[in-house]
């Protein structure tokens, strides 16, 4: 497949999405820190591709067993200090391996791939590689390297970040639950009730952020992620519970660090923390 027909491709996938979701359109990845194209402002950037979104996502030769979708990127499991590790009294919920989306995440924010080691590299050909390793490196100290525990060369540090791969609000939402706002018990009082829905036959949670339609699901909600790690199909809190990757600038053109809503007034915490 030549450059052309690779970006007709991912232009007419973009169009499709643009066309459902007007909460999608209004998010900004060209020029962003996450355009690695000289056009972006990326912490680094490379001349010899135009295409922004190959660094992530790819539409042949995809990880299939990524936990997003025409994933390009190389994931590898880690060993990595976590928030629980501080032995924090107030920290009541159970926590899975670092995994689902947020491993994506980690495939750039590890401190140790470069971020533009993909699966398939532009041009016509399949195949493993670094787009322009002349250019591009590791994002080093991003979590930063701890010593190492027996028997790992390359444990990071998730200590001073607040908690992935945990259930929401200390368990007690699950999949058996029926669809819309939790009537039932959180482990934790002090979060807000998240809601269900069912989407081709999984369910899926959410936490309803301010400025959007109460009980629907939308990209500016904080969303929730399902995981079966603990026994049962609940809502688990990853990095893109909080985190949209596409959204560099909100609807304004302000910076929001690619945050899912502004933060003004501390308003991602409060969607999900009742404070």
């Amino acid at each position: 497949m030549t450059n052309k027909l690779r970006t007709l491709g991912l232009l007419a996938c973009s169009g499709l999405l643009f066309a459902a979701s007007p909460v999608f359109a209004q998010g900004v990845i060209l020029g962003s820190k996450h355009d690695f194209t000289s056009t972006g402002s990326a912490q680094q950037t490379t001349t010899l591709t135009d295409e922004v979104c190959v660094f992530c996502h790819t539409p042949h030769g995809a990880d299939t067993n990524a936990p997003v979708p025409l994933w390009n990127k190389v994931i590898t499991t880690r060993s990595f200090n976590r928030y629980s590790t501080l032995s924090t009294p107030t920290f009541d919920s159970q926590e899975a391996p670092v995994g689902s989306v947020s491993l994506a995440c980690l495939s750039c924010h590890d401190g140790v791939q470069a971020m533009d080691v993909v699966l398939n590299a532009p041009g016509s050909g399949l195949g493993t590689g670094q787009i322009d390793p002349g250019a591009i490196s590791a994002m080093t100290g991003t979590p930063i390297p701890v010593v190492a525990s027996a028997g790992d060369a390359t444990p990071f540090d998730l200590s001073n970040d607040h908690p992935v791969s945990m259930q929401y609000g200390g368990g007690g939402a699950t999949a058996g639950d029926p669809v819309g706002t939790f009537t039932g018990t959180l482990g934790d009082p002090d979060f807000r009730d998240p809601v269900k829905a069912e989407l081709n036959g999984q369910s899926i949670w959410w936490v309803d952020s301010a400025g959007g339609t109460t009980g629907t699901r939308e990209k500016t909600d904080m969303l929730l992620y399902t995981r079966s790690d603990l026994g049962t199909a609940e809502p688990f809190v990853e990095c893109g519970s909080c985190h949209d990757p596409h959204n560099g600038a909100n609807a304004a053109g302000t910076q929001v660090s690619f945050l899912r809503t502004s933060n003004a007034a501390s308003a991602v915490c409060t969607a999900c923390h009742t404070k």
